[in-house]
């Protein structure tokens, strides 16, 4: 059992730092169109950025929870 726990914890860890990144470069990705006619664009953007950001928190919880 610890060392499923060790592993899960792990691989949660992993996939935490994988979302972070990809959080980071999705929100870099509406500045071109910030200022501009392609609001819809920017709130898209936003929008994933915000989901990945809550996917980053409840995967944090279930690191928490392994541990």
């Amino acid at each position: 059992m610890a060392e499923s726990l060790e592993r899960t914890a792990a691989e949660l860890s992993s996939i935490a730092d994988s979302v972070a990144r990809s959080r980071e470069r999705v929100g870099g990705l509406a500045e071109p169109f910030r200022g501009g006619d392609r609001d819809d664009v920017v709130v898209a953007i936003h929008e994933a950025e915000r989901q990945l950001r809550s996917a980053e928190r409840s995967l944090s919880r279930a690191l928490r929870a392994v541990r």
